[in-house]
C-alpha cells in the first residue's frame, strides 16, 4: 500500500517537474506573444492554501483577493465544432466579458471564437492540459482570469496538491490571476444540482460537467448570459 502511495507521489513530482520546465521553455521562446521576461522580477507572496478548506466561495490562488466586480453581458463559447466557419470572432470580441472552458483553444480559431478570454473555468481533470501550454493560455491572453473546480479530494489529493501546482506553475507569471472554488461552494453547487434535479448527486453517482459550472458561475458573475454553441 505504501509503495503504491510512494509510486503515486513520485509521478506527481515528475509530471509537475515536465510541467515547469515546458512553462520555461515557452516564456524564454522568441516568439512569445506577451513577454514576460521584464515582470520576472517581480515576486508574490504565496497565500496560506490550508485556507481554501475553510474558504465559503472563490479563493484567491494568485492575484487578486477577490473575483473581479460583475460583468453586465458575459458570453459563454463553448467548443462546439458547430462554431466553425461561423466567422462570429468579431462578435464575440465585441462583448464585455468572455468565458471558455478547459483547454479549448482560440489559436488557429479567432475568426470563429475570438481571442477575448476574460474568464476560463477549468475542471481538476484538465489542470494540466491547460498549465503544459502557457503560450496558448497564459501568454495569448494575459487578462484572463482562471476559475478552476474540482471535488476537494480531487483538488487535495493525498499523493499531491492541485492548488500547490497551480501556484507554482502560476508564480511564474506575474500577470496570472487564479481561483479555486471551495469547499464550502462546491457543497453549494451540489444542493443546487438537488434542488434542480432531486437527485442526490453522490447517490445517483452523476458528475458536474464544466460547461455545467461554467453557467452557474456566469449567473452568478454577470447580469445577461449569451452562448455561443
Amino acid at each position: 500500500m505504501s509503495s503504491n502511495k510512494e509510486q503515486r507521489s513520485a509521478v506527481f513530482v515528475i509530471l509537475f517537474a515536465l510541467i515547469t520546465i515546458l512553462i520555461l521553455y515557452s516564456s524564454n521562446s522568441a516568439n512569445e506573444v506577451f513577454h514576460y521576461g521584464s515582470l520576472r522580477g517581480r515576486t508574490r507572496r504565496p497565500v496560506n492554501l490550508k485556507k481554501w478548506s475553510f474558504s465559503s466561495a472563490y479563493f484567491p490562488i494568485l492575484g487578486n483577493k477577490t473575483l473581479p466586480s460583475r460583468c453586465n453581458q458575459c458570453v459563454i463559447i463553448t467548443s462546439s465544432s458547430h462554431l466553425l466557419g461561423t466567422k462570429l470572432g468579431p462578435e464575440i470580441e465585441r462583448a464585455e466579458c468572455t468565458i471558455r472552458m478547459n483547454d479549448a483553444p482560440t489559436s488557429g480559431y479567432s475568426a470563429d471564437v475570438g481571442n477575448k478570454t476574460t474568464f476560463r473555468v477549468v475542471a481538476h481533470s484538465s489542470v494540466f492540459r491547460v498549465l503544459r501550454k502557457p503560450q496558448e493560455f497564459v501568454n495569448r491572453t494575459p487578462e484572463t482570469v482562471f476559475i478552476f473546480w474540482g471535488p476537494p479530494n480531487k483538488m487535495q489529493k493525498p499523493q499531491g496538491s492541485l492548488l500547490r501546482v497551480i501556484q507554482r506553475a502560476g508564480l511564474m507569471f506575474p500577470n496570472m490571476e487564479a481561483y479555486a472554488v471551495s469547499p464550502a461552494r462546491m457543497q453549494q453547487f451540489d444542493d443546487l444540482f438537488r434542488g434542480e434535479t432531486g437527485k442526490d448527486r453522490e447517490k445517483s453517482h452523476s458528475w458536474l460537467s464544466t460547461g455545467w459550472f461554467t453557467m452557474v458561475i456566469a449567473v452568478e458573475l454577470c447580469d445577461h448570459v449569451h452562448v455561443y454553441g
